[in-house]
């Protein structure tokens, strides 16, 4: 019995000696500690990173349309070239010319951002094909019309001015509605005269319909905001431009070469 107590308390001594041994190896490394500390911090790390990644992905949203929106415009610019070309190659029209639209580039001369009525100045004019009531776009978006014409240089008034009307559409095939410069942000709009019944959702984007004649369908011209009931009879919707006219440098006038045909045949009708 004595061999067997002796035995014993000899195993209690080696362990108690084996764990004072592990704690002060742990409290010289703490490397067991720091892997679990690192394994609950990376937890939260994780959490606020993802957050603030969601955060981010929800604002970057808005950029991610823009970009695409001009993608788009760019690809059908594209096809629209790729069929004025094919035709011009059977003698039909110049190279200039992209379906039933002449786009020619043209820079800014003077444009004025500070006022109700902003105009501005480009430098083609009559001697370059150019005429009144033409489109004034860039991949971004509408800038204005085309208001009179000189032999080198046209005058035009843009988006930003409360005489300026856009017939533009919610998505693809959504509801058409005029589309106006809100008077106040550089880059804010409304969609006027939309249903009271329609059924409206922040973060759709609005394209030109075409029906203006002016400017070419499928033109991006911004995202969809808050929109609000108007004397109980009609909704206006919030837009946020794609277009920084403070950035503005380059543009395209675009010419609807059918716009005398159309408008004959709107006079005929009429009578």
């Amino acid at each position: 019995m004595a061999g067997k107590g002796q035995g014993w308390v000899l195993g209690a001594a080696t362990f108690i000696v084996l764990e004072i041994a592990a704690v002060f190896m742990l409290s010289g490394s703490r490397s067991l500690q720091d892997v679990w500390m690192n394994r609950a911090t990376h937890r939260v790390l994780a959490a606020i990173w993802s957050g603030g990644e969601n955060v981010r992905s929800w604002f970057g949203l808005r950029e991610q349309n823009r970009a695409l929106a001009e993608e788009n415009f760019r690809m059908a610019e594209a096809l629209r070239t790729l069929e004025g070309r094919q035709t011009a190659a059977a003698g039909a029209v110049s190279d200039t010319v992209t379906g039933h639209w002449r786009y020619t580039p043209a820079t800014i001369v003077k444009m004025s951002r500070n006022s109700q009525h902003n105009y501005i100045i480009l430098d083609k004019g009559s001697a370059d094909g150019i005429v009144p009531r033409s489109g004034i776009v860039t991949p971004a978006g509408v800038v204005g019309i085309v208001n009179a014409v000189d032999e080198h240089f046209c005058y035009g008034i843009t988006l930003q001015n409360a005489l300026v009307s856009v017939s533009a559409r919610i998505g693809h095939d959504g509801t058409v509605a005029p589309l106006e410069w809100d008077g106040l942000h550089s880059r804010g709009a409304e969609l006027k005269n939309l249903p009271a019944h329609l059924e409206t959702a922040p973060g759709d984007t609005v394209w030109t319909s075409g029906f203006s004649g002016i400017f070419p369908p499928d033109i991006p011209l911004g995202i969809t905001g808050e929109s609000r009931l108007v004397d109980g009879a009609v909704k206006e919707m919030k837009v946020e431009l794609f277009l920084d006219f403070g950035a503005l440098r380059h543009v395209t006038v675009v010419e609807n070469l059918d716009r005398e045909e159309i408008r004959r045949l709107e006079g005929g009708a009429t009578e």
